[in-house]
């Protein structure tokens, strides 16, 4: 048999004469307490007066929910310069405590409410009474006659329900039925027996749905009047205590003239009681709706300054064990749990990247640009900007969800990626790293001619020796002939670095390649290409985060640091939590990073000169074109701040498969973009170099010092470049200037 609802009994007594009335009245209101009370086992003379201290209730088993601040609170996402950079919540929600609270807004509140609440127990009977026999009567004037503490008890029940997404719990929550209300008020009993009127009415204030999103006084505050719980004045505050009772008919954003309607009953009802006087209540009434003042808070990362490198964030989060047992969990807590996230992005060196990019490219052209930049021995990522900053789905706006710099499902490591990049001869760093470490010197000389077939010579792959097939290379950059190491990776010179990785070793190199940082944008492997030898020149296709941090690794003198962004996390009650670790360690000596980064800052007088910082900055790189020109690099760094950039055909994008001028020729080299008009040379030493990463490492390094890379005990320049010094002089201007002028027939292009 259902149990009778309050609306049931309301039913019956309207059925009956106005003589009946008082009789069935008195029957109604003794059978509901006599209910109430065999509920809770109490005397009706004790619950009406202070059932809190008689209670025979087993106080020490009620939910721990109701004793405990309420359950979702919103977590923030910090820049390194404290500016919040984006919200995470299921409930719009910052607890504050009561003294954080203005007066105003606890008087307005407990004024339309439940103004006796700091004078009775969990029940006021005579407000439940009086509110009985208005409803009962017919009156239009509706009146609820629950306390505080049994709306608190409520909002609870709801909260919980709704965190499950359990619909049926939030309606049983809500239904207005006699056992409902009895077990609502034994809850109440036990929290009143447990929690002071205070921290009731503090948690009360923090629980509340105030509409329009706003849940708690506090982003109430925020929300509707830009300002904070403590600061609230007589008229926003009786404002918002008004909404309390419907939130949704009372909303000003959609019915201001109902909303003031309301604030006035309470500022009325405070007239009443006291609490205010007439002039002040009359102040009050003269402010208007201002929706001016209506701040929003976008929840998640679309919409946010940095989208992208919120999402990261996020993802970092659902990935890690210590903050819940699954990535659903661990999402739900990020909600939920009141989390302060501090980042070590710094917006200068952030908006530095992207202006880079946006003074070049547009982001509806064909093409992916990003930018990447992390901290040398901490791992710190400093930046991330692409060339599609807006989180969204219309393409043709150039929006996107997917962060270019990252992994996507294709990988081992999802972070909200899409696809890989051939990174071009940006690689043959790795094989240098592998020769170095082998034994290998800076002065080992091949004669790296124009154009080799290497077909029928020797390399080793992880898997042992084998006679490599049928295999052309040729150079790009217009330097030819007898070199040394130097001079080969000054020049990226193809056929000298495909030579030298067939002396360290395929598998050498890329076992160089994984230890470094590099991450494949697909499964398996960098032990999976090691019977390519053109693995030196870019085949395999890779993230430029993952780039950023490898090359950091020579800055770092061989200390490889996994790419972090949390910098430290507490949780709502400031107790500081564990963050994901770099787990920095040596990968490979000092004394090979040291010759690496001679190596390398010798690029920067090579086909690295036009990507020079200026400054006086020790600036160590290398230029990277892929084979047909279809994507292009520059990595450079110092020894603070590590840097990839590229440019690369968005091989989706509708341009190169129904526009007859791209689809003719699937290159970067030589075309003008449709919507930056940017006209592309097709290198990375210009595209990249030059144009976008000089500009961004220009400002990332404002500030930074000056200190240089660690010396290296290495052979005299003379000794090293030997007799190829006059060819290096003869060469230089031409290859500086173009590093890609020369055309090539290589399966991989150098530059």
């Amino acid at each position: 048999m259902e149990p009778p609802t309050l609306g049931s009994v309301a039913k019956t007594i309207r059925r009956t004469g106005a003589q009946a009335y008082r009789a069935i009245m008195f029957l109604v209101v003794s059978v509901l307490a006599g209910i109430l009370v065999a509920g809770l086992f109490l005397p009706l003379v004790n619950l009406a007066k202070s059932t809190v201290d008689t209670a025979a209730v087993a106080s020490e088993n009620v939910p721990m929910d109701f004793l405990a601040p309420p359950q979702s609170v919103r977590s923030e996402v910090k820049l390194a310069n404290g500016e919040t950079l984006a919200y995470f919540f299921d409930e719009n929600r910052v607890y504050v405590p009561l003294a954080d609270i203005s007066p105003a807004m606890k008087r307005a509140q407990l004024a339309i409410e439940d103004h006796r609440f700091y004078d009775h127990g969990a029940l006021d009977m005579r407000a439940t009474l009086r509110a009985l026999v208005r409803n009962t009567a017919g009156s239009s004037d509706v009146q609820g006659g629950s306390s505080i503490t049994q709306q608190y008890v409520k909002m609870v029940q709801v909260s919980i329900a709704a965190a499950k997404d359990d619909r049926e719990g939030i309606a049983r929550a809500q239904a207005r039925t006699v056992a409902r209300k009895a077990q609502e008020l034994r809850y109440a009993i036990a929290v009143e027996k447990q929690l002071s009127k205070d921290e009731i009415l503090e948690r009360y204030l923090n629980i509340a749905y105030y509409g329009d999103g706003a849940y708690g006084v506090e982003v109430a505050a925020q929300h509707f009047f830009n300002t904070s719980a403590k600061d609230l004045d007589l008229q926003q505050a009786a404002m918002l205590a008004g909404f309390v009772q419907n939130p949704y008919a009372t909303n000003p954003t959609r019915y201001p003239s109902i909303a003031l309607e309301r604030r006035n009953v309470v500022l009325n009802r405070m007239v009443e009681l006291g609490w205010a006087t007439s002039d002040e209540a009359a102040a009050a009434k003269n402010y208007g709706w201002d929706q001016a003042r209506v701040r929003n808070f976008p929840n998640g990362c679309v919409g946010t300054r940095y989208p992208f490198l919120c999402d990261y964030v996020k993802r970092t989060i659902e990935k890690q064990p210590s903050f819940g047992p699954t990535p659903a969990e661990r999402l739900s807590n990020l909600k939920r749990g009141g989390y302060t996230i501090e980042t070590k992005i710094d917006e200068r060196t952030q908006d530095a990247a992207q202006n880079a990019i946006d003074a070049r490219l547009d982001p509806r052209d064909p093409v992916i640009s990003v930018v990447a930049m992390v901290e040398p021995g901490t791992g710190q990522i400093l930046a991330m900007a692409q060339s599609r900053p807006v989180m969204g789905d219309k393409l043709a706006l150039g929006e996107t969800y997917y962060n270019y710099a990252v992994n996507g499902p294709m990988s081992k490591n999802d972070m909200g990626g899409a696809e890989g990049y051939q990174p071009g001869s940006t690689f043959k760093a790795f094989t240098a790293a592998a020769a170095l470490e082998k034994g290998i010197g800076l002065g080992q000389s091949y004669d790296a001619a124009a154009k080799m077939n290497f077909r029928g010579q020797v390399f080793q792959s992880c898997a042992g020796s084998f006679r490599s097939p049928d295999y052309s290379v040729s150079n790009s950059t217009g330097v030819n002939g007898p070199m040394n190491m130097m001079r080969g990776m000054a020049y990226s010179v193809n056929t000298y670095f495909v030579q030298l990785e067939r002396q360290a070793g395929i598998c050498n190199t890329t076992r160089m390649t994984e230890k470094l940082g590099v991450e494949l944008a697909s499964q398996g492997s960098f032990n999976d290409f090691s019977h390519f030898p053109s693995f030196t020149l870019g085949a395999a296709e890779v993230t430029p985060l993952s780039m950023a941090v490898a090359y950091a690794t020579f800055a770092a003198r061989g200390k490889m640091c996994e790419p972090v962004i949390l910098e430290r996390m507490t949780d709502r009650d400031g107790k500081e939590l564990p963050v994901p670790d770099a787990n920095c360690r040596q990968v490979i000596e000092p004394r090979v990073a040291d010759q690496m980064n001679a190596l390398m800052q010798n690029v920067m007088s090579g086909t690295g000169t036009r990507a020079v910082v200026p400054g006086g900055y020790p600036q160590a790189g290398k230029t990277g074109t892929t084979d047909g020109n279809q994507a292009v690099w520059f990595m450079g760094y110092t020894p603070t701040v590590s840097a990839a950039s590229m440019i690369a055909i968005d091989k989706t994008h509708p341009y190169w498969k129904s526009n007859s001028y791209y689809r003719s020729r699937p290159s970067l080299k030589g075309i003008r973009l449709p919507y930056s008009r940017y006209w592309m040379e097709g290198s990375g030493s210009g595209d990249v170099g030059q144009d976008i990463y000089r500009p961004a490492m220009s400002a990332a390094l404002i500030g930074k010092p000056k200190t240089g890379f660690a010396r290296v005990s290495t052979p005299s320049r003379d000794a090293v470049e030997g007799n190829f010094k006059r060819d290096d002089e003869n060469n230089r201007s031409s290859s500086s200037s173009s590093s890609s002028s020369s055309s090539s027939s290589s399966s991989q292009r150098g530059g």
